[in-house]
């Protein structure tokens, strides 16, 4: 019997899919934008191959070469991630709907995405006085409980990185407004296990959170309310929640 051989070609087709992947990647922890020389600084593939495969996105829209020669994300990338953050957001809804079961308040997902994170999935609260966040709504990772939760997560060279970049607006007296101070917070929270954004983003509102172990992005749960519902009492109720409910889709992912 003939022996079976594999298809000539097919490692070198699965290598570059490899590659485009790495270079998109590369492109993503960059901020959005390159050069060719911060790329190859980055990786160990050869010039000419990340120029190819550059070029390759660029035809295709799934890469843009900017006035500067910089190249950055292209448009196409946009459906897909919209796509795959649907699905991820309605593999956590079950967990998100348990939290607003167990303490009644709204509950929230949220990934990093560049510089921001944005919401992927919410429950809210059945109270009529309820915090309300809009999934595909962006926001700072500064003075968030979820963005806070996911920079701990992050080297702090990486956070100083992501900050510089999106700014630190004080949107209230409570916001941290420098990189020294949200180091120290950073390491608090990583000390603790959780986050808080204790009025940051709005006067009267508070909200615990938790970083999703092993997600394939930086990911972050979290449940939130108004001060007088959500104090040092409701904080003890819900961490241990927050913590199974982000072990039970960090389960989910891998499974």
């Amino acid at each position: 019997m003939a022996e079976s051989k594999t298809p000539r070609g097919s490692g070198s087709g699965v290598q570059s899919v490899e590659r485009v992947f790495e270079l998109l990647e590369l492109v993503t922890d960059a901020g959005g934008d390159v050069t060719l020389s911060e790329l190859a600084s980055s990786t160990d593939l050869p010039l000419p191959t990340i120029h190819r495969l550059l070029r390759t996105l660029v035809s295709l829209g799934y890469a843009r070469q900017l006035p500067n020669r910089r190249y950055a994300l292209g448009p196409r990338l946009i459906r897909i991630g919209e796509g795959a953050s649907r699905q991820f957001g309605a593999l956590a809804r079950p967990q998100l709907k348990t939290l607003v079961d167990q303490l009644g308040e709204s509950a929230n997902m949220a990934v990093l995405d560049g510089n921001m994170v944005v919401y992927v999935a919410q429950v809210p609260s059945l109270h009529s006085m309820r915090m309300f966040t809009e999934v595909g709504r962006r926001a700072h990772t500064h003075d968030t409980g979820v963005g806070k939760a996911i920079l701990a997560q992050l080297p702090d060279d990486t956070v100083r990185s992501i900050v510089t970049r999106a700014g630190m607006p004080t949107p209230t007296e409570h916001s941290i407004g420098d990189v020294d101070s949200l180091i120290a917070e950073l390491d608090r929270i990583r000390e603790r296990g959780y986050a808080i954004d204790d009025q940051e983003q709005e006067i009267g509102v508070r909200c615990f959170s938790m970083a999703v172990p092993d997600a394939p992005t930086p990911t972050a749960v979290s449940v939130s309310g108004p001060i007088s519902r959500v104090d040092e009492a409701f904080g003890e109720r819900a961490v241990p929640m927050l913590r199974d409910a982000a072990q039970a889709i960090s389960a989910e992912l891998a499974s």
